[in-house]
């Protein structure tokens, strides 16, 4: 097993947001935590990349405990993080965002090439500054330079949020890409009709908890369970 979360449990000072939440992802697997807003699904990432620590329970990636590991430590062992705020460098031109990515300035596998034939739009923008993108090529740029990082798993929280239609296609465009790839993605979000045409499993959250956990054909079967947790 890639990522094994065992029972956390995850606290915001005295606030206790994730209550004995478990999940798993294998190899080559897009698995998604859908819920609705302020259900937990950003803070299991956080948890999981170390930037609000579970106080009990465990996190291994590829069999080793990364709980209580500095984010930085984790992200090294191989763990590739997107935040949900597009957090980029505006006064950087693209190529030098990507650049940033880079762990300790050299390129492994995904080269500027590879990251370009993979968002062309960013070829086509690498000397234009990342403050005068666009929204969805924000997106497209921090996903980027999480790659540049060489992950071997890839964490996704809310891509979609705040994009247009339009961009939300693209943006589905590219995630299939990465899957394509091999590329291992646990994705957080609230738009199911994007999550659910790109994942193969799914844990659905509420009130901190896991409520329902399967796969993709057997949630697709039970419209019953989106009607009651994500409202669809």
């Amino acid at each position: 097993m890639l990522l094994e979360v065992e029972h956390i449990d995850t606290y915001y000072g005295i606030s206790h947001t994730l209550f004995g939440v478990s999940l798993e992802i294998d190899a080559g697997e897009v698995v998604c935590i859908l819920g609705r807003n302020g259900v937990g699904k950003s803070t299991l990432l956080r948890s999981i990349i170390g930037l609000t620590p579970p106080r009990s329970g465990a996190v291994r990636f590829k069999g080793q405990e990364i709980n209580g590991k500095q984010p930085y430590q984790i992200a090294r062992m191989g763990v590739g993080f997107v935040p949900e705020d597009r957090i980029i460098f505006p006064s950087l031109t693209v190529k030098e965002n990507l650049e940033m990515g880079l762990k300790g300035g050299q390129i492994g596998a995904w080269t500027f090439d590879r990251i370009y034939q993979m968002f062309p739009i960013l070829g086509d923008r690498h000397n234009q500054l990342g403050g005068t993108l666009s929204g969805g090529e924000q997106q497209m740029l921090t996903i980027a330079r999480t790659l540049m990082g060489n992950p071997d798993l890839l964490l996704l929280d809310e891509p979609s949020e705040g994009l247009s239609p339009f961009m939300v296609k693209e943006l589905e465009v590219h995630v299939r890409k990465l899957k394509a790839s091999g590329m291992p993605i646990l994705l957080s979000e609230q738009n199911s009709g994007f999550t659910l045409k790109l994942s193969d499993r799914a844990y659905i959250l509420e009130k901190g908890t896991v409520r329902w956990k399967g796969n993709i054909s057997d949630l697709k079967e039970k419209p019953e369970i989106l009607r009651t947790y994500l409202g669809v």
